[in-house]
This record gives structure tokens, sequence and C-alpha cells, in this order.
């Protein structure tokens, strides 16, 4: 098996991050995040059908599908904001044929419907686009069909990619190697605001997510994730199914990346004043 590194110096990057602010949200009952975590059933062109449909029961008005060339569509759902600077959250649907693919990544797929749920209405600089990623197993096909299809000004208008792949195996952990360090340093700070825990977790040597396609077009992103050396043999195997989900994990993560959000949405793209700081 291949190492997994452990940053055990992530406290640094909290004292050197601007404390956060108090992140207000709607927070979705836990029974509705497990409920909806319990709808991975199915090959893969049942969970994409299975998340447009909780898209819409989320309230999402704006749910669509972009096609990607002999693969199953890409799930994007967009919640407008005041400005056309976005944000956007994304964490694929497909699974291999080992397990049930609860964990990766039924954990973060199914978690875009209630993130959208919470911030739909609070008032939003940003516009969110939710992307429910195609055939990331296979090649990250559809994030970098995603990204491809970018126009120059909407690559330039993206102030953050959030990436969730593989959720609640233990408490929050970030792939920092591969995350920007300013957003790194935000989800830390406000871990630290709201109590809860967080742990950089680099897996450099063992795969990818769909975070990389936005990192080749110098998009600001980060992977959100819970794998550790103990809990890496879970994913593509029989024992990815929703024995390996600790509950209280899962929506402390749920928690927090909400709460993270808000954060990014009050604080990425503000002009600066002649001194540094944020008007």
């Amino acid at each position: 098996m291949k190492r997994i590194f452990v940053w055990l110096q992530l406290g640094m990057l909290l004292l050197a991050a601007q404390a956060a602010h108090a992140a207000t949200f709607f927070k979705v009952d836990e029974n509705v995040i497990e409920e909806r975590l319990h709808k991975a059933a199915g090959a893969n062109p049942v969970r994409e059908a299975t998340l447009k449909t909780l898209f819409a029961e989320a309230g999402c008005k704006d749910v669509s599908e972009e096609h990607v060339p002999r693969r199953l569509p890409n799930v994007v759902c967009v919640l407008p904001g005041e400005s056309d600077r976005t944000i956007i959250v994304g964490a694929h649907f497909d699974k291999v044929d080992a397990g049930e693919g609860v964990v990766d990544n039924w954990s973060g797929a199914s978690l875009l419907p209630s993130l959208y749920q919470s911030l739909a209405n609070n008032p939003r600089r940003h516009t969110f686009i939710f992307v429910g990623f195609s055939a990331e197993e296979i090649g990250l096909i559809g994030s970098k069909h995603y990204v491809l299809h970018m126009t120059p000004g909407e690559r330039a208008k993206t102030d953050a990619m959030v990436n969730m792949d593989s959720l609640g195996l233990t408490p929050t952990k970030i792939w920092v190697s591969h995350s920007d360090p300013a957003l790194v340093s935000d989800l830390a700070a406000v871990a630290q605001q709201s109590e809860l825990p967080v742990e950089g977790v680099d897996v450099d040597e063992v795969g990818s997510s769909d975070s990389e396609s936005f990192a080749r077009r110098n998009i600001p992103h980060i992977t959100i994730h819970s794998v550790t050396q103990d809990t890496l043999p879970i994913l593509h195997s029989t024992r990815d199914n929703f024995d390996a989900i600790q509950p209280k994990d899962y929506y402390d993560s749920y928690r927090l990346i909400a709460a993270y959000l808000v954060y990014l949405d009050a604080n990425l793209g503000t002009p600066k004043s002649p001194g540094g700081k944020s008007k």
C-alpha cells in the first residue's frame, strides 16, 4: 500500500488564516441527509436519475444535463446570486463495479442537493453551480468535459471549485497538496470557528479526483474527503457500503462544508481597499 501523508501542521494554517465569521445557513436535518445517502442503490444510470430527482426535491428549479460524449451526462443545478462571480461545488456520482459505491462517491454526490437547500434561502453574492460529474472513475471524463467547455470568461469569473470525494469514513480531511493554500486556510478557519474537526491528509500516490480538471485551468480548487491509511482499502471493494459510513462524521462534514460555502461567498472576490483589506 502506498503511503498517505498526514499533515500535522494544519494548525499553522489556522494561525495564518483570518478568523471566520459565524456562517448562517439552513441546516438540513440529519435524518434527511441519511435518507439521501441511502438512495445510492443502482447502476450509474439510476444514480444519475436519482441525483436529478434529489435536486428537484430540494427545490432546484434549474436542473439540467450536460452532454458528455459516449458517457452519462453531468447533472448541473444552478443557484443564482447577485453577481456573475461563481463558486462550483462538485462530486462524482459514478461508481466502480465492486461494492455499492456509498462512500465513493454517493457520499459526496448526495450532499449536493442538501448544500443547495442550505444556501437557497440566504442572500448570495456568488452564483453557485452544483455539478454531479459522470465517469470520474474512468479518467475524470465528466469534469474534464465540463472544464473544456467553460469559456475563458466563465473560467475567469470562477472564484473556487469545491470538490467532495469519499466522505464519512472519518472526520473531515483536506487533500492539502492538491488544494489551493488560501482555500485550505479558509476551511481550517471555518472549522475552528464552527468547532468542527478537520485535518490534512494527502493521497498523492493513490489516485486523483475531479478537482484536478480545474487545477489544469488554474481555477482555485480544494478537495474534501475522509480517507486515511486505515480506511483506504474500503474504496473500490465490497466493503464500500452503508456500514462503512460513520454517521456523526458524515453529518459534521456536511455542516462544515455548508458553513464553508457561506464563508467563501462572503469573502471571495471581495474588492480590496488600498490598504489590502476587504471593503
